[in-house]
């Protein structure tokens, strides 16, 4: 099985979020993570460049917001 890779960048007026399959797959389940009934509004997760995304990305935090 392959590893997970995401690399995200961007500029003032756009962001790219880009993966392998893997790495698609990964963002996936943790989108459907924060979609859990039993999660609370504000939960969160943070992704950062060498650590859960490739090095020179910019960081990426995926908050469960039930206000939008």
């Amino acid at each position: 099985m392959e590893e997970p890779r995401i690399k995200v960048y961007g500029s003032a007026t756009e962001i790219t979020v880009a993966a392998n399959a893997a790495g698609l797959r990964d963002l996936a389940e943790r989108l459907m993570g924060l979609a859990d009934p039993e999660l609370k509004d504000g939960y969160h997760e943070h992704l950062e460049g060498g650590i859960n995304i490739e090095e020179g990305s910019v960081s990426l935090i995926l908050v469960r917001d039930e206000a939008l």
